[in-house]
């Protein structure tokens, strides 16, 4: 294969895509990508395998993943295009991804400007009354078999009063695919309003909607969540309709 700046290689798609999958996120500790294909295939566009794999990505400033990492086989791309720079797909992929998240990065994320603004906007129930709440000093632990566990203080917005929130629960995947539940919540005793936890929890329910975390061009269903001490690992099957960036 001729060498110079027009030059189809392995190595050269391995850099664009890094670059372009690292445009879409907020911050990127680390990221690597990783091509395979034979030289006649590449020069048609078609490559066997691509695998990425990333630590530290950040997206709407505070949702962050400690690691990702994808998997694909026969993705399809415009040699001319790529060759020039621009990796484009020819026709939609599919894709394997895993997500791992500490606790640290799911308690950055329920703090997060990004979720207090979803939940500002809701109302929730404290005793038969509606109000607003803003959350404060949110923790969470993973403490192993399954469970996770959460506690806040929050200010009741309209009410001018102050509450506070602690329950445990199992979250599990929706039948859809694009859901997480919490299932058996046990609401702590330290729980000021069991009513205002029980409206939270029936919210984040909602919120917990991987729709709301995916970057365009690409479809997401979840295939598999395991949660173990410290942290939780999200399995996704992935159709991208285009190259991120």
């Amino acid at each position: 294969m001729a060498q110079g700046q027009t030059d189809l290689t392995e190595e050269a798609l391995n850099r664009m895509m890094e670059l372009g999958i690292s445009s879409r996120f907020d911050a990127v500790e680390d990221l690597e990508a990783d091509v395979h294909s034979n030289p006649l295939t590449l020069l048609q566009g078609e490559l066997e395998t691509v695998n990425v794999k990333g630590k530290g990505l950040v997206i709407k400033k505070d949702l962050r993943t400690a690691d990702l990492s994808v998997k694909s086989d026969g993705i399809a791309i415009d040699p001319l295009k790529a060759a020039f720079g621009t990796i484009e797909l020819t026709r939609p992929t599919n894709a394997h991804i895993a997500v791992t998240l500490t606790e640290e990065d799911i308690q950055r994320a329920l703090n997060s400007d990004y979720i207090a603004e979803k939940l500002q906007k809701l109302k929730f129930t404290v005793d038969g009354r509606l109000t607003r709440i803003k959350p404060q000093q949110v923790s969470v632990r993973l403490p192993g078999a399954g469970k996770v566990e959460l506690a806040a203080d929050v200010m009741l917005v309209d009410l001018g009063e102050r509450d506070r929130i602690a329950f445990s629960a199992i979250p599990k995947l929706f039948s859809d695919g694009h859901h997480i539940q919490f299932t058996e919540v046990e609401v702590d005793s330290e729980s000021a309003s069991q009513s205002l936890t029980e409206s939270l929890v029936n919210t984040l329910n909602q919120l917990l909607d991987l729709r709301n975390f995916t970057l365009s061009g690409m479809e997401l269903q979840l295939q598999d969540m395991d949660l173990q001490t410290g942290q939780m690992q999200v399995v996704t099957k992935a159709r991208l309709e285009e190259f991120p960036g």
